[in-house]
């Protein structure tokens, strides 16, 4: 997984640009990107994690998009309602087995 990080201090939070490689696999679900970004970034509270933008390339095991993880609950109602209610579903259930791959391991034409 590929990750670039900027920190936002306005909306108090961490903004991260992700790239993640699947060779071999089928496309990643939300969840399994979330608990990938949880492990790669160490965060203790996965309440506070936004899931955004997700695209899979066109015949290319290469998926690309946002997350962002705010320091507070408070600083999380900048967010729209139904993306609060998407990732609901998110954190209810047990996590999926986490997504493997890196850039080093598979070849690409970038």
């Amino acid at each position: 997984m590929e990750i670039e990080r900027y920190e936002n201090k306005l909306l108090d939070r961490i903004e991260l640009s992700f790239t993640l490689r699947h060779h071999g696999k089928s496309t990643p679900s939300r969840k399994q990107i979330l608990h990938a970004i949880l492990s790669h970034e160490k965060v203790k509270n996965p309440d506070l994690v936004i899931i955004k933008n997700c695209n899979t390339r066109f015949g290319q095991a290469l998926t690309s998009g946002l997350a962002y993880i705010y320091q507070s609950e408070e600083a999380m109602k900048v967010e729209a309602s139904y993306i609060h209610k998407r990732h609901e579903s998110l954190r209810e259930s047990e996590p999926e087995p986490e997504v493997e791959g890196t850039a080093e391991e598979d070849g690409g034409d970038e």
